[in-house]
C-alpha cells in the first residue's frame, strides 16, 4: 500500500503539472485576438482569463466523466499507465509551446493515455467507439463548424455596420471582444480543467482509492481549477503571438465574431460531454473570421504547420506514453526514472526557450516572414531577403540622383599628376601637388 500511495502522489502531482501546462498552452484560445486588437492589455487579459478558468472548472463534470469512465477500460488500468500518459501529454505541450504552435492539450492527454493503455494491456483496453464519436469526430467537426460560423458572422457584421462610424463601432466591438473572451475562458475552464479532474479520478480508481464509476472528489475539482488558472495567468505568449498575429490580421469585428463562435461551440460540446479541443475550435474560428472580411487573408503557411502539429499530436504523445509505461512498469526504479526524465526534459525545454524570450512586452511584435507579411503582399517579401550578386552590382553602379551635378565644385575637379621617383625608377611614382 505504501508503494501505491507514493505512486499515486507522483501521478496526482504530475497531473496537476499537466493542468498547469494546459493553462498557459491554451491562454491564446481566449485572449490572443483580444490582445492583438488592443481590446485589453496583455497582463490584464491573462489575469481575467485565469479567474474565469477557475470559475468554469466548477460548472460541470461531464467531460471528466468521459475521460475517467469512457475512453479506456478502468479495470485494467494501473497508476503507472496514468503517469506515462501524463508524461507524453506534458512533453508534447511543451514542445509545441516552444515552437509557438497552437495544438490540442486535450488530444495530447488522450494520445498519451491511449498509447500507455495499449502498451500496458493491449488494444482491447481502449474503447474505440468512444474515441471515434467523442474525440476524433469532434476534432474534425469543431474547427469547421466554428470557422463557418465565424466567417458568416464576420460578413454579417461588416454588412450591418457598413454606414456606421468606424471609431464608434470599433470601440463597441472591443467591448464585445472582452465579453466574448471571458466567455471563451469560462468555456475553457468547463472543458479543459475537467480533463485533469478525469485523469486524477481515473488514477484514484486504478489505485483502489475510489470505486469504479465515481465522480471527481471536491479536492480534485479545486486543485485542478487552481492549477489551470495559475498556468493561464502566466500566459503562453509564444502561442498567443501565433494565434493573434500569425494566422491572419484581425480587426475588432473579426475578433468578436471569432471568439463568440468558438465559445458557443465549446460550451455546447461541454454540455454534451464531448472532449473537444478548444484550440481546434478557436483556430478554426480565427481562420473563418479572416476569410469573412473582404480583402482578408489567412496565412496558409502558418496554418499548414499548425495542421501538421494537430495530426501528430495523438501519435506523438501516444508513443512517448507507451515508452514511459514500459519503463514505469519495471518497478519503483522505473517510476523514478520516468519522473526524472520528465523533470529533466521540462528544464531543458525551458532553457532553450530562454534564448529568445517572448512575453507580454513583445507579444504583438512580428518576427517571422509568415507573420510579418499578408498573403496579398507576398511579393514584398523580397525586400527582407539578402541581396543577390546581380542586385548588389546594380546598386554599385546606380547613377547619382538628379541635381547632384550642381553640387560639384572646382576642388572636386582637381586631380594629381604623378611625378617620377628619382630614388627608385622602378617604384611607383610618388604623388605630386595638385594642379
Amino acid at each position: 500500500m505504501e508503494h501505491i500511495t507514493l505512486l499515486l502522489t507522483i501521478v496526482v502531482v504530475t497531473a496537476l503539472v499537466f493542468d498547469f501546462t494546459n493553462g498557459f498552452h491554451d491562454t491564446a484560445n481566449a485572449m490572443a485576438t483580444t490582445i492583438s486588437t488592443g481590446a485589453l492589455k496583455p497582463k490584464t487579459a491573462v489575469a481575467m482569463s485565469a479567474v474565469l478558468n477557475l470559475v468554469g472548472a466548477f460548472l460541470s463534470v461531464e467531460v471528466a466523466k468521459t475521460i475517467s469512465k469512457g475512453l479506456v477500460n478502468e479495470e485494467g488500468i494501473q497508476p503507472e499507465v496514468i503517469l506515462a500518459a501524463l508524461v507524453g501529454a506534458i512533453l508534447w505541450n511543451l514542445v509545441t509551446w516552444l515552437v509557438g504552435l497552437p495544438s490540442s492539450s486535450s488530444h495530447a492527454l488522450m494520445g498519451g493515455l491511449i498509447g500507455a493503455t495499449v502498451a500496458s494491456i493491449g488494444v482491447s483496453g481502449v474503447n474505440g467507439d468512444v474515441v471515434v464519436t467523442k474525440v476524433l469526430i469532434p476534432a474534425v467537426a469543431a474547427p469547421l463548424v466554428a470557422g463557418i460560423a465565424a466567417m458568416l458572422s464576420t460578413r454579417m457584421t461588416y454588412r450591418l455596420d457598413k454606414k456606421a462610424d468606424k471609431k464608434t463601432t470599433d470601440k463597441g466591438y472591443r467591448a464585445g471582444q472582452i465579453a466574448s473572451a471571458g466567455l471563451v475562458s469560462l468555456a475553457h475552464g468547463t472543458n479543459d480543467a475537467q480533463k485533469t479532474m478525469g485523469i486524477i479520478t481515473l488514477a484514484l480508481v486504478a489505485g483502489g482509492v475510489l470505486a469504479p464509476g465515481s465522480n471527481p472528489p471536491v479536492w480534485v475539482i479545486v486543485s485542478a481549477g487552481m492549477a489551470i488558472a495559475l498556468g493561464t495567468y502566466l500566459g503562453g505568449w509564444r502561442i498567443i503571438r501565433t494565434m493573434g498575429k500569425g494566422l491572419t490580421d484581425l480587426q475588432p469585428q473579426q475578433g468578436f465574431a471569432a471568439q463568440t463562435s468558438a465559445a458557443t461551440v465549446i460550451l455546447a460540446s461541454s454540455h454534451l460531454g464531448f472532449s473537444l479541443s478548444t484550440t481546434h475550435s478557436v483556430s478554426g474560428a480565427v481562420m473563418g473570421a479572416g476569410l469573412g472580411r473582404k480583402g482578408g487573408v489567412v496565412r496558409w503557411s502558418t496554418a499548414t504547420r499548425m495542421f501538421v502539429a494537430w495530426g501528430l499530436t495523438l501519435p506523438a504523445a501516444g508513443l512517448v506514453g507507451a515508452g514511459s509505461e514500459y519503463v514505469a512498469r519495471q518497478g519503483d526504479w522505473g517510476v523514478y526514472v520516468v519522473a526524472a526524465f520528465l523533470v529533466a526534459s521540462c528544464f531543458g525545454i525551458w532553457l532553450v526557450s530562454r534564448r529568445q524570450v517572448v512575453d507580454h512586452t513583445n507579444v504583438n511584435d512580428v518576427e517571422s516572414e509568415a507573420e510579418a507579411v499578408p498573403l496579398a503582399t507576398a511579393a514584398a517579401t523580397a525586400v527582407a531577403e539578402p541581396a543577390g550578386v546581380v542586385t548588389t552590382a546594380i546598386a554599385a553602379v546606380t547613377p547619382p540622383p538628379a541635381g547632384s551635378v550642381a553640387a560639384v565644385t572646382d576642388d572636386d575637379l582637381k586631380t594629381t599628376i604623378p611625378a617620377p621617383n628619382p630614388a627608385d625608377p622602378a617604384a611607383p611614382p610618388a604623388p605630386a601637388a595638385a594642379v
